[in-house]
C-alpha cells in the first residue's frame, strides 16, 4: 500500500492543456479513479493551475499512468510522485510554494474545499485524511510565521499588475469584471484602488454581482450578464473569471463590438475553461491575455519572495518529517489491528465449535461462554503482545517492509485465505513455483 499522486500543473502545461485534462464532472473523475482494483482511497484538486490526483492503495504507480494515458494527458506534462515526495508536494501546495503567484492564499481555501468533498463522497479514508489536515494546518503555519502571502499575490492581482503594464495606467479608465465569484471578488480587491473612473460587475446571479459592487463602492456598478456587449463598446479593459462552461466572449462578438469602438480593447481571461474563445485575439484592435501570460510576473514575484519562501520551505519539511511518522503510526495502528481482527475471527468460530462440543459431553450451557471467551481473549492478548511491541518498534525506526509482511499475512479479502487455500496448506498441496531446469540444452 502507498501514497501516490499525478500532477498537471502551470509548471509543465499550458492553460489550454489544464483545461483539456478535466473530463466530466467531479464526482466522474473520483468514481472513475476508485473503479481500480487496489485502491483504497482518492482526493483530487481542480483549480485554474492545476490537476492532481491523490491515491493510497496497491500499485498506484501503475494506476496514475494508466489513468493520464486514457485521459489523454500527454507524458510530457505530467509529474508523478510517490511516498515522502507526494507528500512533500502537497504540503508545498498548501505552503503556496508551488503556485504560479508564489504565496498566493487562495490555494490553501481550495486543498480545504476538496479534502472535505471527497470526505462527503467517501473517497477520502483514514490515510488522506491524515495527510490533508496535515497540509491544511502547515498551510496556515507558513502565513502565520512567514510574509509569504503578503502583498498582491493572486491570479486575480497579477491580472490587475498585467492590465497596468499593458495600459500603462488605470487612472481614469474604465474596467469591466465579468464574474463574481472568488476569482471576481480577487480582481476586484486588487483593482479597486487603482483610480479607475467605473468599474463595471457582471455575473449572470444579479445579487452576487450586485453585493460585489457596493462593497467596491461608489465607482462600481452591477450590470446584468446580457448588457455585456453593451459595455464592451465603453470600458477600457475587461477581466473575465467565470466558471461558465461555455465561452462568455466569442470572435463574432468580438468583431461587431470592435466595429462600433475606435480604440483597442484590452481583455484578460484568468478562466477556466476559458472564457473568450481563442480566435478573439485575432480581431483587430483587441489584446488578449490568458493565465500564461501571468507567468513572467509570478516569475518577478518569486525573486521578491525568495526569502520568505525559504522560510517557509523549513517549515514543510519539519512538518514533512512529523506526518511521514504519523502515517508510519498509522500504518502500524492498522497493521496490528489486521492481525487482532483475523485473531478475533478464528476466535469467535473457534469458541462455538469448542461450547458445542462441551455441551454435547459434558452438558454445559450458556454460562460457560462468557469463561471460554475470557480465556481465549487472554491468550490472543499474551501471544500478539510481543508482535505488537515489535510492529510498533518497526514504526520508529523505518522498518515498514516489517509492517508490510504484516499486512500482508493478516490483510486481503474479509478472512485472509478461502478455506481450500487453508486445506492445500496443509496438506502441502500449495501451489509453488516450478523448479528451474538447469541442464543445458543443446
Amino acid at each position: 500500500m502507498e501514497i501516490a499522486n499525478l500532477v498537471i500543473s502551470h509548471k509543465k502545461a499550458s492553460i489550454d492543456d489544464i483545461q483539456k485534462a478535466w473530463h466530466g464532472d467531479y464526482k466522474q473523475l473520483i468514481d472513475r479513479v476508485m473503479s481500480y482494483p487496489g485502491i483504497r482511497e482518492c482526493a483530487i484538486l481542480l483549480t485554474c493551475n492545476r490537476v492532481e490526483v491523490y491515491v493510497y492503495g496497491r500499485n498506484a504507480i501503475e494506476m496514475l499512468k494508466d489513468f493520464a494515458r486514457k485521459m489523454g494527458v500527454p507524458e510530457r506534462i505530467i509529474e508523478i510522485h510517490r511516498g515522502r515526495d507526494s507528500l512533500e508536494h502537497l504540503l508545498r501546495v498548501a505552503s503556496g510554494l508551488e503556485s504560479m503567484m508564489v504565496g498566493e492564499d487562495q490555494i490553501l481555501g481550495q486543498v480545504k474545499d476538496f479534502y472535505h468533498l471527497g470526505k462527503e463522497m467517501g473517497s477520502v479514508g483514514e490515510v488522506l485524511d491524515t495527510v490533508f489536515a496535515k497540509a491544511v494546518q502547515v498551510g496556515k503555519k507558513v502565513r502565520r510565521m512567514t510574509k509569504i502571502n503578503k502583498g498582491a499575490v493572486s491570479i486575480g492581482s497579477a491580472a490587475v499588475e498585467l492590465a497596468e503594464r499593458k495600459l500603462t495606467t488605470l487612472i481614469g479608465k474604465r474596467a469591466m469584471i465579468i464574474g463574481a465569484g472568488e476569482m471576481g471578488k480577487l480582481v476586484a480587491k486588487a483593482i479597486s484602488h487603482k483610480g479607475l473612473e467605473k468599474i463595471y460587475i457582471a455575473n449572470r446571479t444579479a445579487k452576487r454581482g450586485e453585493k460585489l459592487a457596493n462593497e467596491l463602492g461608489d465607482n462600481a456598478k452591477a450590470i446584468s450578464f446580457d448588457k455585456i456587449e453593451k459595455y464592451m463598446v465603453e470600458v477600457d479593459l475587461i477581466i473575465t473569471a467565470t466558471s461558465a462552461p461555455h465561452y462568455v466572449i466569442t470572435k463574432p462578438m468580438a468583431e461587431k463590438i470592435m466595429g462600433i469602438r475606435k480604440e483597442n480593447l484590452l481583455i484578460i481571461d484568468i478562466a477556466l475553461p476559458r472564457d473568450v474563445e481563442d480566435s478573439v485575439r485575432e480581431v483587430d484592435g483587441i489584446m488578449l491575455y490568458t493565465i500564461d501570460d501571468l507567468r513572467e510576473i509570478s516569475r518577478e514575484n518569486l525573486r521578491k519572495r525568495m526569502k520568505e519562501a525559504e522560510k517557509a520551505e523549513k517549515i514543510v519539511q519539519k512538518e514533512l518529517d512529523h506526518l511521514v511518522e504519523m502515517l508510519k503510526e498509522l500504518k502500524a495502528r492498522n497493521a496490528i489491528c489486521m492481525m487482532y481482527s483475523h485473531a478475533d475471527y478464528i476466535k469467535n468460530e473457534e469458541i462455538l465449535e469448542l461450547y458445542y462440543k462441551l455441551r454435547s459431553k459434558y452438558e454445559i450451557d450458556e454460562n460457560a461462554l462468557p469463561i471460554i471467551e475470557s480465556f481465549a481473549n487472554s491468550l490472543i492478548k499474551k501471544y500478539l503482545r510481543k508482535p505488537t511491541v515489535k510492529i510498533k518498534m518497526a514504526a520508529r525506526n523505518g522498518g515498514i517492509e516489517i509492517i508490510d509482511a504484516v499486512e500482508y499475512l493478516f490483510g486481503g479479502d474479509a478472512h485472509g485465505v478461502s478455506e481450500t487455500q487453508n486445506e492445500e496448506v496443509e496438506k502441502g498441496k500449495a501451489e509453488t513455483p516450478p523448479e528451474r531446469d538447469h541442464t543445458v540444452k543443446r
